[in-house]
């Protein structure tokens, strides 16, 4: 039992850091408190530092701090952070995760078909369902999200769904995804810079990204690392369908933001046909 509650744990505290990437961004970024350029270096630049000192000195092998990761991964890595902050410049924060994780499992499926695995009907009906209702969502309309910003959040997702398919035969995770950040750091220096020089930052601003970086994504992607290896692969895409949830409650509670008929309706489509999809693929692959 202790075993069990320490994975529900990890899982749950990995959750909340990804739904607080997407209220921290939009708190930072709704309000003009820093720009997206300036967002995403300080973003990088935080996270490659604390999961760097945490492989340095919680590490006992020789060199320390030795990284992994490679140039891919970093490039990925990347182009799912700069995306990230310039859509949440033009979307919600429940919106906006809704958008990117839809994005990130269809593309992790695509990719499976891609390679060979063929779905079958259960499948096909839950991807069916999935993709009628992301139409729904970014149908013409009074509470449709911004068009621009949704094609870039589908793109940060299939950026992000690319990280996570480099990444996952990897022994050594945290080395790994250290590696990747520190790699983004002289594009995260130099976004900073072009940010600082360009546009006033706030000093509340730069908390924010900071909090993002260190926080939200290095501690958040050392914990999710953590409980993986004890989630089956539907277990682990189904649990993360949790987070448009809880960033959407995010930003009610607070950015004030209102939880329209339309993002209620496609959440449950687009959230229930994916997790439809993924249960049809295990049942099958079983």
């Amino acid at each position: 039992m202790g075993v069990l509650m320490r994975i529900i744990t990890l899982t749950a505290i990995a959750m909340l850091a990804f739904a607080a990437n997407s209220v921290l961004a939009r708190l930072a970024l709704v309000d003009g408190a820093i720009d997206a350029a300036s967002y995403t270096g300080i973003r990088l630049i935080a996270g490659a530092v604390l999961l760097y000192a945490i492989l340095f000195w919680g590490s006992t092998a020789h060199p320390r701090g030795r990284v992994g990761g490679n140039w891919s991964g970093a490039a990925a890595l990347f182009g799912y952070a700069i995306l990230f902050s310039i859509a949440y410049v033009m979307l919600g924060a429940g919106m906006g995760a809704l958008i990117l994780f839809a994005s990130v499992q269809m593309s992790m499926l695509g990719w499976a078909m891609f390679k060979g695995d063929r779905p079958g009907m259960i499948e096909w009906a839950g991807i069916g369902l999935a993709l009628a209702a992301l139409v729904y969502l970014v149908s013409p309309g009074l509470s449709a999200p911004n068009p621009l910003g949704a094609m870039l959040m589908a793109i940060a997702g299939a950026s992000w769904a690319a990280y996570s398919l480099i990444g996952r035969g990897s022994h050594s995770p945290l080395r790994d995804t250290a590696g990747n950040f520190v790699r983004c750091l002289p594009v995260g220096i130099a976004l900073t810079a072009f940010g600082l020089l360009t546009l006033p930052v706030s000093l509340e601003g730069v908390a924010y990204a900071v909090a993002s970086g260190a926080l939200a994504s290095g501690l958040g992607y050392a914990v999710w690392y953590l409980a993986l290896p004890a989630l089956s692969r539907v277990q682990a895409s189904t649990v993360q369908l949790t987070v448009p949830a809880i960033a959407a409650l995010g930003g009610v509670i607070f950015i004030g933001e209102s939880i329209t008929l339309r993002l209620a309706v496609a959440s449950i489509g687009i959230l229930g046909g994916v997790a439809f999809a993924l249960w049809g693929s295990e049942h099958r692959k079983r």
